[in-house]
């Protein structure tokens, strides 16, 4: 199995997660307020992967090159940021979709009258 393969599994389950955790705050808030929040939400997710895709670069390339982490060349797609594949990036990519997810599906739970 390539690591492109085992990354479009994991992917596949992070965009699992999104979509069920936006049916499920979109039913909970109607109104304009929801919007904006959600609004709100999106930039700083997008602000989120933006600082944690450069931190995963930098790290990634540290330990590939200091001989921490090797990956067999015959698995990879052969794109690279750096020496670090392309394919690392995936799970960078996944834990901010996941995250937030769970946190609306778990996090809030309205406390009985």
């Amino acid at each position: 199995m390539t690591y492109a393969l085992l990354n479009t599994i994991f992917l596949g389950i992070a965009l699992w997660f999104t979509v069920i955790a936006y049916v499920v705050s979109a039913r909970r808030g109607a109104g304009s307020s929801a919007r904006l929040l959600s609004t709100r939400m999106y930039k700083v997710l997008a602000l989120t992967l933006i600082v944690m895709l450069i931190t995963t670069a930098i790290f990634d390339n540290v330990i590939i090159g200091v001989g921490l982490v090797a990956y067999d060349p015959a698995l990879l797609l052969g794109s690279y940021i750096g020496i670090a594949p392309l394919e690392d990036f995936a799970y960078t990519l996944a834990g901010v979709m996941i995250l937030p997810a769970l946190w609306i599906l778990l996090g809030t739970r309205r406390p009985r009258a």
